[in-house]
């Protein structure tokens, strides 16, 4: 009898050790951040209680510093808004990306900002959301081949290029100088359109002589063409991807200087995407005893990249004022949550529609206006970095 009893004091005690974990589960549906797949939080300034999100935002990865920057600008426009929102990270990932934005429309929203990691692959997210009646707005990267696309906020990406390919031109000396050519990644329209930018003034000075094309077959059977068409972009673009990604950029990099002749060194100039292939592609640039000197591009004006062009070691970034970026996103999205039209600048193809845009300018940020543009205007602190006078 004292044996049974206490067996079944032992199932009673379990039965609500049992109960109070239960009760202390953490709800599934919910994000703290540390999801392998969707990572983001949400923001209910509005505090309607209601648990529906009014605008939903997806953003294609938290491992690059801008990402996370434009997470909390995100936050910081609707911080004196009614309206809600809640942001999720797609982690490089067309699949995470598809069941981000399912969640969101699960969450009841009405407005979805979204920049794609692929733009083509993209489409299945923006038409599951458009088939639920919410706008769509395709954030700084354009969704691409599908009519499921409302707005498009961005900056000029072709501007963008054509800064980056001035600024070379600018500071070669001479004629024969090698030029070696980079690029974002080929799922990414923006890389299409930076690249096309810069070729458009490039072009005729490869043409000229002043530039030698350095480490593309393609670019060079192409170098008599100011044009290119989408397919000849991309043969360009399949020998000189970076894919965004800095590690592909160092194997690019010095892939592309132990097969270079002697001719090929020396003093040259690089066009390189975005900062963080920048910083990459200079440190393998300058570590090569045969490199007498480099002029290399860059864009976003990352804090490290900007810490690079106080030392010299990158030369330029194009600052794009994300602050202007994620604001005239967000006034597009309270327009359209308002009732009203918002405000657009122009248009762009993307393939299956004109796709109304909103653009933001641009700015050229080297060592002499490093201060002028980025510390005076309050986007960086002094006190970010070292060497500046």
């Amino acid at each position: 009898m004292l044996k049974r009893s206490k067996f079944l004091w032992v199932l009673l005690i379990g039965a609500f050790v049992g109960f109070l974990l239960v009760g202390c589960t953490e709800d599934p549906t919910s994000s703290d951040g540390n999801d392998n797949n969707n990572t983001g939080e949400t923001t209910d300034e509005g505090g309607n209680g209601s648990g529906e999100i009014n605008v939903g935002i997806v953003l294609p990865t938290r491992d690059e510093p801008r990402w996370v920057q434009d997470e909390q600008r995100f936050r910081d426009a609707l911080a004196d808004s009614d309206y809600t929102t809640e942001i999720l990270f797609s982690q490089g990932s067309s699949a995470n990306e598809l069941q981000n934005v399912q969640t969101l429309i699960n969450r009841g929203i009405d407005v979805l900002i979204i920049s794609p990691h692929d733009g083509d692959a993209a489409g299945a997210a923006a038409r599951a959301a458009s088939d639920e009646g919410i706008t769509v707005i395709s954030y700084d990267r354009l969704i691409t081949n599908t009519d499921a696309v409302d707005y498009y906020v961005t900056f000029d990406s072709f501007a963008v290029g054509e800064a980056q390919g001035q600024y070379l031109i600018d500071h070669a000396e001479g004629t024969g100088v090698p030029l070696y050519l980079y690029a974002g990644a080929s799922s990414d329209n923006n890389a299409f359109l930076f690249f096309e930018g810069a070729w458009s003034v490039l072009q005729p000075k490869i043409e000229d002589g002043t530039f030698v094309i350095a480490n593309s077959s393609a670019a060079e059977e192409l170098s008599d063409k100011n044009e290119l068409s989408r397919d000849e972009l991309g043969r360009i673009l399949g020998q000189v991807t970076t894919n965004w990604d800095p590690n592909e950029a160092i194997n690019r990099a010095q892939t592309h200087l132990t097969s270079a002749s002697e001719d090929l060194k020396g003093d040259v100039s690089i066009l390189a995407p975005n900062d963080g292939t920048a910083r990459s592609i200079a440190d393998i640039f300058g570590g090569d005893n045969e490199i007498t000197s480099y002029v290399i591009t860059g864009q976003d004006a990352e804090m490290a990249s900007i810490q690079y062009i106080i030392d010299g070691k990158q030369s330029m970034t194009v600052f794009k004022d994300v602050r202007l970026l994620v604001e005239d996103a967000m006034g597009m999205a309270v327009s359209i949550l308002d009732g009203n039209t918002p405000e657009t600048t122009g248009s762009y193809d993307n393939g299956s529609v004109d796709v109304a845009a909103m653009q933001s300018e641009v700015i050229v940020v080297d060592q002499e206006s490093v201060q002028e543009e980025l510390i005076d205007s309050g986007y960086y602190d002094a006190s970010d970095f070292t060497g500046l006078e």
